[in-house]
Parts: C-alpha cells; sequence; structure tokens
C-alpha cells in the first residue's frame, strides 16, 4: 500500500528517519509537492470514471463541453 502524507518541510527529516525505522516500512521518500497534486487528481479522476461506470454519476458528453467553451 502506497500513502501520501503532507508534513510540515521542517519535520520531514524527522519523520523520513523515523519511518526508516520501522522494519514494515519498505520504501519511505520525499515527492514535490507538484508530483503529489497531480497523483492527487489522477486519483480522483480514476475515482469519478469508477462513479460514473457505476452508474453513479452521470457522464457529460464532451462535444457539449467543448461547445460550451
Amino acid at each position: 500500500m502506497k500513502l501520501i502524507i503532507g508534513i510540515k518541510d521542517d519535520k520531514v527529516p524527522f519523520f523520513l528517519e523515523m519511518l526508516g525505522n520501522f522494519k514494515f516500512v519498505t520504501k519511505a521518500e520525499q515527492i514535490s509537492s507538484y508530483k503529489a497534486e497531480v497523483f492527487s487528481s489522477f486519483r480522483q479522476a480514476v475515482n469519478e470514471m469508477n462513479e460514473v461506470t457505476s452508474g453513479k454519476l452521470k457522464a457529460h458528453d464532451a462535444e457539449e463541453f467543448l461547445n460550451e467553451l
């Protein structure tokens, strides 16, 4: 499992060192704010697609959307 956790900048070194001391943590690395935002946006898009597929959310026609612009 992978987690994204927001940590204050000045506490990152401490937190990474702490995680490194747990045998069950296989990898701990710092990623940029941009990458975290991309992951979050991608996760949201996948969740929305799953809702559309399951019928919980109505899909919008792309051509209709472009005409609105």
